[in-house]
């Protein structure tokens, strides 16, 4: 993957850099973050608000569909919630690609919480393939 690439999406993604996401790994269709979760993140019973884990996983999302260099833009996504996340825990997005053709991508992202793996949400998302690269 283009390093560009990353330091262009790690800049220009507002919601991201206000989830304070690190980027651990990136390669082709394939990508790994991570974040912890803070106060301000949590809903109003105390557990990390859905829209929140939906944003991450979807940053995780769109460094995968766009790693192969061409502009990807998602057309769809879904999130199942399987255990809440909690204040200071660390939560880990793994996003794998499933499919790919000329114009469409398919993609799977797992998110966990702590170094466990233990599984809090599973997210699926399409995107079109625009012919424009990424410029930078």
């Amino acid at each position: 993957m283009n390093e560009k690439i990353v330091k262009f999406m790690r800049e220009n993604d507002k919601v991201a850099v206000w989830l304070n996401v690190k980027i651990l790994e990136v390669r082709t269709g394939y990508s790994k973050i991570s974040m912890i979760v803070r106060e301000d993140m949590l809903n109003s019973v105390k557990i990390c608000q859905g829209g929140v884990i939906f944003s991450f996983a979807d940053f995780a999302f769109a460094l995968a569909s766009n790693s192969h260099g061409k502009i990807a833009v998602g057309i769809s996504a879904n999130i199942n919630y399987l255990k809440p996340s909690l204040a200071g825990e660390e939560l880990i997005a793994e996003c794998f690609e499933s499919g790919r053709s000329r114009k469409l991508g398919l993609y799977d992202v797992k998110v966990y919480k702590n170094k466990n793996k233990e599984l809090i949400a599973s997210f699926t998302g399409q995107v079109y393939i625009k012919e424009e690269r990424f410029e930078v």
